[in-house]
């Protein structure tokens, strides 16, 4: 998004604003400036000068020979252009000039006459995108002689902001003016468009009708009779031109202004093409075609949103217009449109038609369905000063079911607490108000253009960016624990561990996850109740399917592999949960097993000495032995 500088003086006063100054604040309070450039930064050596004597070159049928006057003195000429006259005041290349694109002009002859520059064309200036328009043709009364860029005031700084797709109420010059006063505090103030109506009212000469709101929530229309097409006034050919846009005539330019001082994309209508005089929004029909303003043949779908006539499309809705009802200099009855239409559908629809505009790409995004109105009367109020038309009174409008303002809590101890800030009550309000929200009985009121506020974190951000981050204190990192220390649990199995280990044994470490037919390795029926396991739902193979409910099958799987690898003896140990299901509900019981295994030079006493030797360890003396004959 494009902002020339000196458009922010419509709202407010930035005089003791310098660039470098606006560049850094407007990043620092989260509108990311790209960088900040001048239309005229590339041109020299470029002045203005009056055409005195013309005429036709000896050699060549299509050159002309051009005397100059430049002020300090008097230079010729030769060019093919056929658009000069004599008394035509144009832009003049002296020799050693550098035009936009970087090309350098120096004197040479052209057919044997000497030629001591060019003459300069809109698009050589860099004020047009390759469009061939022939030589500038300044104001009579511009001085001679002074530099290019003061006669054209194309030193005007712009301003390259980078918009993320979560704020396209920023893709406007209303909007980044609104960052911009809240960011330097600065009053703001948007006009309410104002001008005279006629008694007539545009009812009578056009209709609407809406066949989907969810398609088109709302739809505004007005009607200016009386039509004059012509240029539009030099102020706002620079400034589209500034901000990347050609101009082309007086009420196209206006709907272009518009949708870059409001971010709302308007269309203009010539009404007496419209049949029936009754504009209709509706789905495309499968096969349906249209030729679009740039004179390509369409086919739509019923994917897409169109706005038609009583017979035909006559626009893809949010993408372009049709041919069919353009505005062309013989227009004298136009209807100005401004819509909100569903975003997923133009976009689907430019994808597929593969013709993203400026106004798909603003559609997309989803925008204020509050801003139709503000922004057609503007356009409206645009036409008057321009005397482009008459303003017919009265609306044409059709509106569905639009979501009321979202409110939020407002909680300041919260976002402080959140932030990491001491941010009084009060300057959080003086800041949300800035920016358009609303603070009513401890209730912050969303503005409409403002979809993505949702939360109290939201909420946080629009207050600490206008604050500046920079202000909030720098803290080392810290964070509330617990002293460090074992359970009682774990200090226990400590101290079995230790015995274990005193006493010559390896611990082990085995999954508590098994394949159930282990169990019939070791001697255990299907029939056993250690055989009602735990399943896993979803394991990783057969051997990994179910919960071990005994530790007796891991522990003599550890000492087969030491015995496999020729381990003379093997004393090993294991202190792990097995997994009993209980009746009726949805966990098993865990209980924690030792489990303890040997083979090579051990004998039944060794195992009975270091059992007694471990609990005595652990305080558990006068222990009785009895055999287990029921294996």
């Amino acid at each position: 998004m494009k902002l020339p500088m000196s458009w922010l003086g419509d709202y407010m006063n930035i005089e003791n604003i310098d660039p470098k100054t606006y560049e850094h604040e407007m990043t620092m309070s989260g509108s990311k400036v790209e960088g900040i450039e001048s239309a005229g930064k590339n041109l020299k050596n470029i002045v203005t000068g009056k055409i005195l004597k013309i005429e036709k070159h000896p050699d060549a049928e299509k050159l002309v020979v051009c005397q100059v006057d430049i002020k300090d003195e008097e230079v010729q000429i030769v060019t093919a252009a056929k658009n000069v006259f004599e008394g035509a005041v144009v832009p003049v290349a002296k020799h050693k000039s550098v035009l936009a694109d970087g090309t350098k002009i120096t004197k040479g002859k052209l057919r044997g006459v000497l030629s001591q520059g060019m003459f300069c064309s809109t698009d050589e200036l860099g004020l047009t995108d390759n469009v061939a328009t022939g030589i500038m043709i300044l104001d009579e009364n511009t001085p001679l002689g002074i530099d290019i860029c003061e006669a054209l005031d194309l030193n005007e700084n712009v301003v390259e902001f980078e918009i993320t797709s979560n704020r396209p109420d920023c893709m406007s010059i209303i909007g980044l003016a609104r960052e911009t006063a809240a960011t330097f505090d600065l009053d703001f103030n948007v006009k309410t468009p104002s001008f005279p109506e006629t008694s007539e009212n545009a009812n009578d000469f056009a209709s609407v009708e809406v066949e989907d709101y969810d398609l088109c929530p709302r739809f505004v229309g007005r009607v200016l009779k009386n039509v004059k097409i012509g240029p539009s006034p030099k102020w706002m050919q620079k400034r589209l031109n500034d901000c990347g846009i050609r101009a082309i005539n007086n009420i196209v330019d206006i709907t272009n202004y518009i949708m870059l001082e409001y971010g709302q994309p308007m269309h203009a209508y010539d009404l007496d093409n419209v049949c029936g005089k009754k504009i209709i929004v509706r789905r495309a029909k499968d096969g349906e075609m249209l030729e679009t303003l740039d004179d390509q043949p369409r086919t739509l779908d019923s994917s897409m949103i169109v706005i038609s006539d009583t017979e035909r499309a006559i626009g893809v809705a949010g993408v372009m217009g049709g041919a069919n009802t353009e505005v062309t200099d013989s227009t004298t009855t136009v209807l100005f449109e401004a819509a909100n239409f569903e975003g997923i559908k133009v976009r689907l629809a430019a994808k597929k038609l593969g013709m993203r505009t400026d106004a798909s790409a603003l559609f997309e995004k989803g925008l204020d369905p509050e801003n139709v109105l503000p922004a057609i009367n503007r356009a409206c109020e645009l036409a008057h000063e321009m005397n482009a038309g008459e303003v017919l009174s009265g609306i044409i409008e059709k509106r569905g079911e639009i979501k009321p303002q979202r409110r939020l809590p407002f909680e300041p101890e919260k976002m402080n607490k959140f932030l990491g800030t001491d941010i009084s009550s009060d300057e959080m309000v003086t800041i949300l108000k800035k920016l358009e929200f609303g603070v009513e009985d401890n209730t912050v009121i969303i503005p409409t253009f403002r979809n993505d506020i949702e939360s109290m974190a939201d909420i946080a951000e629009e207050v600490v960016r206008i604050y500046g981050y920079n202000k909030i204190p720098s803290t080392m990192m810290k964070g509330n624990v617990t002293a460090g220390g074992k359970t009682e649990r774990q200090k226990l199995e400590d101290k079995i561990k230790n015995s274990l280990v005193s006493s010559g044994l390896y611990e082990i470490m085995t999954y508590s996850f098994i394949d159930p037919k282990e169990y019939n390795l070791i001697g255990i029926e299907e029939t056993d109740p250690r055989c009602n396991f735990v399943k896993i739902t979803n394991p990783l193979g057969e051997e990994n399917s179910v919960m071990r409910t005994t530790m007796l099958s891991t522990t003599l799987e550890v000492l087969q592999t030491n015995y496999n690898k020729r381990n003379s003896d093997a004393a090993l140990f294991e202190i792990g949960k097995i997994y009993i299901p209980k009746d009726g509900e949805e966990l098993p019981s865990e209980p924690s097993i030792i489990s303890i295994g040997m083979y090579g030079n051990y004998d039944f006493y060794d195992l009975k000495g270091i059992v007694e030797k471990m609990l005595s360890d652990v305080g558990i003396y006068k222990v009785k032995f009895e055999a287990d004959t029921s294996n």
